[in-house]
């Protein structure tokens, strides 16, 4: 009997230590599975509402660019007719280059003056001086870009204060309508633009270069480097991320501008400063287009995926 005993209880253990073990995977299975529920349950509103209201709009626009319509009688199938007249078309053309004429002023000065601004207040940076300095450029950000554009129509119009101060300097003809000259339209809205996303960039790479290890400035200036060869060698090579993102930000609301044009010129003097967004906008409500403006709204897609995308792929490549 004792023998007997002895050899059962190892055999007991073995199916009590089964047991508990099965039972620890049922309760983390189960306990998976609640939290899978759960994220379930939290993601589905979500993805409903962007399925509806960006995937579903953006398969219509495609399936409207090969159709002749005004949004009211039938549609006519034109296939490839809308993309065609994309080339064909200096108007809508035209629009297009203004974009990419746009994204000099709206990503290229933004950058390069972010770069310059954040890195001297990057010597500063703990004073109020630098507080103060990193609110009031961050401020355009926050206006909203009607308002943005009405007070630089202001401003620029002919008696407005731009003009006033060359005036005031002796430079009176130098001054004009600079909304209202086919010359100067399109860069004054780029003026605009570069205004409102300067401190944006400024916010980013000033945050970009709080990261960059001090002990890397101070073996520089041991080995002599001077403030050129630091941001050269240290501190621009250590932002490429921010520099990539403000790049993203930047060129795709060169190539999506809308309010600020709509607000300054709505697209004039002539097509001088229209641009694809307000161009669609046309099309689509004033002209009855809705199959060009489709096609042109395409086209712009298109064309934001195929200037960002590289610059994403370029950023990954960096990180490898």
């Amino acid at each position: 009997m004792a023998q007997r005993q002895t050899t059962d209880v190892p055999g007991r253990r073995e199916a009590v230590d089964r047991f508990t073990s099965d039972s620890r995977r049922r309760a983390l299975k189960a306990r998976r599975l609640r939290r899978g529920g759960l994220a379930l349950t939290l993601v589905v509103p979500a993805a409903l509402a962007y399925v509806l209201f960006v995937v579903r709009p953006i398969f219509l626009t495609i399936q409207y660019s090969f159709y002749d319509w005004d949004g009211v009688t039938p549609a006519t199938w034109v296939g490839a007719d809308n993309y065609a007249a994309l080339l064909r078309n200096p108007e809508l053309s035209g629009s297009i280059l203004n974009a990419f004429e746009l994204i000099i002023f709206f990503s290229f000065v933004p950058v390069a003056l972010g770069l310059f601004t954040a890195n001297t207040i990057r010597g500063f940076a703990t004073s109020r001086l630098a507080v103060v300095a990193r609110t009031v450029l961050f401020l355009p950000q926050i206006i909203p870009l009607v308002a943005a554009g009405i007070m630089w129509s202001w401003q620029l119009a002919t008696n407005g204060l731009v003009n006033q101060v060359l005036r005031l300097i002796g430079l009176d003809g130098v001054a004009r309508a600079w909304l209202g000259d086919f010359d100067t339209a399109l860069p004054a809205v780029g003026v605009i633009g570069a205004w409102v996303l300067f401190g944006l960039c400024m916010l980013l790479l000033l945050a970009g270069m709080t990261k960059i290890d001090p002990a890397l400035y101070e073996a520089a200036r041991i080995d002599g480097a001077g403030p050129f060869r630091e941001f050269f060698s240290i501190t621009l090579p250590s932002l490429r991320q921010e520099v990539v993102v403000c790049v993203t930000v930047t060129v795709i609301a060169a190539l999506a501008s809308f309010d600020i044009v709509y607000i300054a010129t709505q697209g004039g003097p002539g097509n001088s400063t229209l641009v694809p967004g307000l161009e669609i906008y046309y099309l689509a409500f004033f002209q009855r287009e809705v199959g060009q403006a489709s096609a042109l709204a395409v086209a712009l897609m298109v064309l934001v995926l195929a200037v960002v995308l590289p610059l994403q792929w370029i950023n990954r490549e960096g990180d490898s």
